[in-house]
């Protein structure tokens, strides 16, 4: 009999990620390839569907040796039809991936939101591994967050849940993508972030900044953050603290609600500044904490970078796959 193999794919806004695992999840290839989403979602879908392909091909896999599909993308979806509802960074609506995806390769195809599948895949394989529940939270360009109890990711009906990123946090704050003021977003992302320290590199506030990236806001990207907090530039210093307390507060009220064993932190803010993060957070979370509450959860930072969500994808879809049959 063929070895069995399960492909987990991450859907981005600016790359897609395919890879091909055995039964014990070593991966066998892989393969990377541009969104280009402003190309439209039909493009899209046909980029994803080579990137497939390309990734069977890699690992020396055939179709018929992949037993399911799990697809992570940008956005809310609907986990039980495969429909990726909405993908602001790519403004695609109402895709139904799955039907497509089945379409193409007459294989199951597993649709959750991409923040859902690199939390599961910390949860399994990374630092949530041995966990009852666990919490991620993934501060990046945007805010995901995702929660897992007992195995099971933790989604509504019908619609993935835990946006993070657009709880409300400050009233009447800035807006972020959205269009939600004040929200967790538009505090504690690495757009915010970096929207704040380019304005203080242009008043002359920041000058390590403005020396390696300048006043644009795309040119000031977590490792330059992380450079000019380790130098220790004190505007810096104090924009990234004031934001990271926040985002430590705000964790603490999911703490409350949900009580997680573990809470892990990922995304491109935290790998590159991971010891301040773990700190900050820690420091955030026991000024909003009850006092019964302060000891509940253990902090750690995220340990699979990329793959967690290609790990993720594909386990998730292995296990709900098997349900089904």
């Amino acid at each position: 009999m063929a070895e069995r193999h399960w492909m987990g794919f991450d859907l981005g806004g600016t790359k897609m990620l395919a890879a091909i695992f055995d039964e014990e999840y070593r991966c066998l290839g892989r393969e990377r390839k541009k969104t280009k989403g402003f190309q439209g979602a039909g493009a899209g879908v046909e980029r994803v569907v080579k990137c497939i392909h390309d990734a069977i091909a890699n690992a020396g896999s055939t179709l018929d040796q992949i037993q399911g599909i799990g697809i992570g993308c940008p956005g809310p979806v609907d986990p039980e039809n495969g429909v990726l509802l909405q993908a602001p960074n790519l403004g695609w609506k109402n895709l139904n991936i799955a039907e497509l995806l089945q379409k193409e390769f007459k294989k199951p195809v597993v649709v959750l939101n991409d923040v859902d599948a690199g939390v599961f895949g910390e949860y399994q394989f990374g630092a949530g591994r041995g966990a009852r529940s666990m919490l991620g939270v993934f501060p990046g360009t945007g805010i995901g967050g995702g929660f897992v109890y007992e195995g099971q990711i933790f989604q509504g009906h019908r619609i993935s849940c835990m946006e993070i990123g657009h709880i409300p946090t400050v009233p009447d704050g800035p807006i972020a993508s959205a269009g939600l003021p004040g929200s967790l977003e538009a505090v504690c992302s690495r757009l915010a972030i970096s929207s704040l320290i380019a304005q203080a590199a242009y008043r002359g506030q920041a000058p390590s900044v403005a020396e390696k990236a300048g006043t644009d806001l795309a040119n000031i990207r977590s490792g330059t953050l992380a450079e000019a907090l380790k130098e220790g530039e004190p505007i810096v210093v104090e924009i990234l603290s004031r934001a990271v307390l926040q985002l430590g507060k705000t964790i603490a009220g999911f703490v409350h609600m949900l009580a997680p064993e573990r809470i892990v932190l990922g995304g491109g803010l935290v790998e590159a500044m991971p010891e301040f993060f773990l700190k900050k957070v820690k420091e955030g979370m026991r000024q909003w904490l009850l006092p019964p509450y302060r000891d509940v959860c253990e902090v750690v930072v995220a340990k699979l970078g990329d793959d967690a969500g290609i790990q993720g994808a594909a386990a998730w879809a292995r296990h709900k796959i098997r349900i089904k049959t």
